[in-house]
C-alpha cells in the first residue's frame, strides 16, 4: 500500500515593496522552491503563497521623494518582484500583496479576536519626534547604538548584530533618519500586544522539531529575559490598515505583514475552489511551514503563533530558518558590484546555474553561505556541464546514428542500475530535510559513477565492430537511463533543464518514482544541449553592472 500523500502549505517571507529582489534575497526563494517542487514530484499536495510587504513609511516616504501614491509604487515593485521571480523559475501558486481586501479583513479580524479575549492593551507612551518632519517617528527610522551589544547603526526596533529586539527608547544616541537630528520626545497613546499572556502556550510549542536548535535556543534566551508587550500601532501619517476603532492609529507592518501568507492563501482558495478554513483550523490535518530569514525569527516563533492562538486558529507546523548569502566571503557590497540584483544575473547568466549553486550550499541549519564566483564557475562548469549533461550528449549521438533513437529491450547492467535508483531514498531525505548540499554531493558522486561507466564499456569502440553493436545499445540505453534518473533527481533544481530533457526523452513528465523502472524499448528525440560552459567573462560582466547600477 502506498505512504498516504501529504498536504502541505508552505511561505516564504514577504520582501519588502521599496526594492528589486537581489541574489541575498534569492538564498530563501529559492530554498523554498526547490523543497516545494521536491514535495511536489513525489505526489504530495503542496501550495507555496507569497506576497509584497507592501506596508510601512519607508514605503510611504520614498513614494513621496518619487512624487507618485504609494500605491503606484507597490504596483510597480510588485510587477518587478513576480517577473524577477518567474524568470528564476520560481513559481508561486498565489504571489499577493499585503496592501489587499484579504490582507485588510484578516488583520481586523484577528485584532478583534485578540481584543475581545483580551490580549490587547492600550498605553500611553513616550514616542520619538522628528520636529523638523513634524512627525512621529517608526522605529525603522530612528537609528542608534543597540542597547545590548552597543553595534552602532542599528534601527529602532532590532538588532541585526545580536539578534535583540527593543524599542527606539531604548537605543543609544538616537537620531531620526530623515533629519539626522536627535528626535525629541511626545506622548502618544499605543497598542499593545500581550505577549506573555501566550508564555506556556508558546513553550509548549517550541518544543520539538518545530525550528532549528540554534532558533530554539535563542528562543530560550527571549523566555529568560521575560516576554514584553509588543507595539502593534504607528501613529499617522502610516501607509497600511487603519486599526478599527482608533482613528489616526494604524497597524504595525509587521502586525499584517506574516497575516499576509493568510490573504494570499485565500486568495489562491477562492480561485481554486478550495476550502481556507479547512486549512487553518485547529485539528487540521494540512501541515504549515514557513522559510525565513534568522534575522526575523523573532516575529516568527514568538508573535505569529501566539496572535494564531489568540485568534483561535491552527499554528505552524515548523519554521525553517536560514543564514545571508555573502560574496566572496564578505558582505554584499555596492562599491565591489557583489550587491547582485536578480535582473542583473538574468542579464548575463543562466538562472538555473545559481539554482544549483545556492543548492550545493544549502543545508538544514541557520549559517552563512558564500557566493564564490570563481568557484562559482568551476563548480557549475564541472558538475553541470563536465559531469551531468555529458552522461546525455555521449551516448545520444551514438543512439541517434546507430540505433534510430531507440533505446534497447534491456539495459546493459541491471545491478548497477538498481544502485542508481535505489539511491533516491537517501536523496528524497536529504531534500525533504533541506540537506540539498548532501543531496547534491551524492547525486554528482553518482554523475562520476555513470561517466565512469560509458569510459569502461568504451561504446565509440564497440559501435565500429558489427559483433559489438548489441552491446553498443545496451550500454548507451543505459547512459541514457542513468541521465533519466539524475535529471529525476535534479528536477526540483533544474527545472527548465528537466522540462528540455523531458522533450529529449519523449515522456510526458519525470516523476519520482518512474526511476525504480528503466525506460527500455522507448523513441527518444534527437538530444540538442542542454547547457553551456559558463565562461569568466560572463561573471565579470554581472560585477560591472552591478557597480553602475550603485552608482
Amino acid at each position: 500500500m502506498s505512504k498516504e500523500k501529504r498536504k502541505l502549505l508552505v511561505t516564504s517571507a514577504l520582501p519588502y515593496a521599496n526594492g528589486h529582489i537581489h541574489l541575498g534575497h534569492l538564498v530563501e526563494y529559492l530554498q523554498t522552491e526547490i523543497w516545494c517542487r521536491f514535495q511536489r514530484l513525489t505526489g504530495n499536495t503542496c501550495i507555496y503563497v507569497c506576497a509584497d510587504d507592501a506596508h510601512g513609511t519607508p514605503i510611504m516616504l520614498r513614494a513621496r521623494q518619487e512624487g507618485v501614491e504609494p500605491q503606484e509604487l507597490i504596483d510597480r515593485m510588485w510587477e518587478s518582484h513576480t517577473r524577477d521571480f518567474s524568470d528564476f523559475f520560481i513559481e508561486f501558486d498565489s504571489y499577493h500583496t499585503t496592501h489587499s481586501p484579504e490582507n485588510r479583513f484578516f488583520a481586523e479580524s484577528i485584532y478583534q479576536e485578540l481584543n475581545k479575549n483580551g490580549h490587547i492593551s492600550r498605553k500611553t507612551i513616550r514616542q520619538a519626534y522628528d520636529e523638523e518632519a513634524e512627525m512621529f517617528l517608526p522605529d525603522r527610522f530612528i537609528k542608534g547604538n543597540c542597547p545590548v551589544c552597543r553595534a552602532e547603526d542599528q534601527y529602532g526596533d532590532a538588532c541585526e548584530s545580536c539578534g535583540t529586539t527593543y524599542t527606539p527608547a531604548d537605543l543609544i544616541n538616537p537620531v531620526s533618519v530623515i533629519s539626522g537630528k536627535a528626535p525629541a520626545e511626545r506622548d502618544s497613546e499605543h497598542y499593545f500586544f500581550r505577549l506573555a499572556d501566550f508564555e506556556e502556550m508558546l513553550k509548549e510549542w517550541t518544543r520539538g522539531e518545530k525550528m532549528q536548535p540554534e532558533i530554539g535556543n535563542k528562543l530560550q534566551e527571549w523566555f529568560d529575559a521575560g516576554l514584553r508587550d509588543w507595539d502593534i500601532s504607528r501613529d499617522a501619517p502610516y501607509w497600511g490598515f487603519e486599526i478599527p476603532g482608533a482613528p489616526g492609529k494604524f497597524f504595525y507592518v509587521w502586525m499584517d505583514a506574516p497575516i499576509g501568507y493568510m490573504a494570499s492563501f485565500k486568495k489562491f482558495c477562492e480561485e481554486h475552489d478550495q476550502d481556507f478554513d479547512e486549512t487553518w483550523k485547529t485539528d487540521s490535518d494540512w501541515e504549515l511551514y514557513h522559510f525565513i530569514g534568522k534575522d526575523i525569527a523573532y516575529f516568527h516563533t514568538l508573535f505569529w503563533p501566539a496572535m494564531l492562538a489568540g485568534a483561535g486558529l491552527r499554528t505552524p507546523t515548523a519554521v525553517f530558518a536560514h543564514g545571508f548569502l555573502t560574496v566572496g566571503g564578505q558582505k554584499m557590497s555596492k562599491s565591489r558590484g557583489t550587491f547582485i540584483k536578480a535582473r542583473t544575473w538574468l542579464d548575463h547568466l543562466n538562472p538555473e546555474l545559481l539554482r544549483y549553486y545556492f543548492a550545493a550550499k544549502l543545508g538544514p541549519g541557520v549559517d552563512d553561505i558564500d557566493l564564490n564566483l570563481e568557484d562559482f564557475v568551476l563548480r557549475v562548469n564541472s558538475d553541470l556541464v563536465g559531469k551531468f549533461v555529458n552522461i546525455a550528449s555521449r551516448c545520444a549521438g551514438f543512439m541517434r546514428k546507430k540505433f534510430n533513437n531507440t533505446l534497447s529491450e534491456e539495459i546493459d547492467d541491471p545491478a548497477l542500475y538498481e544502485e542508481f535508483a535505489a539511491a533516491g531514498k537517501t536523496i528524497a531525505g536529504c531534500y525533504e530535510n533541506r540537506e540539498f548540499s548532501r543531496a547534491m554531493r551524492t547525486i554528482m558522486g553518482l554523475a562520476d559513477k555513470a561517466n565512469q561507466y560509458i569510459d569502461d564499456e568504451k561504446p565509440w569502440v564497440l559501435v565500429k565492430d558489427e559483433e559489438n553493436l548489441d552491446k553498443a545499445h545496451r550500454v548507451c540505453s543505459q547512459g541514457i537511463n542513468f541521465f533519466r534518473v539524475l535529471m529525476t533527481y535534479l528536477k526540483p533544481v533544474l527545472p527548465d533543464t528537466a522540462r528540455r530533457s523531458e522533450e529529449f526523452l519523449n515522456i510526458d513528465t519525470l516523476q519520482w518514482d518512474s526511476v525504480l523502472t528503466p525506460l527500455t524499448g522507448h523513441v527518444i528525440n534527437t538530444f540538442k544541449p542542454l547547457m553551456i560552459r559558463v565562461e569568466d567573462s560572463q561573471v565579470a560582466a554581472v560585477v560591472a553592472d552591478s557597480m553602475e547600477s550603485a552608482q
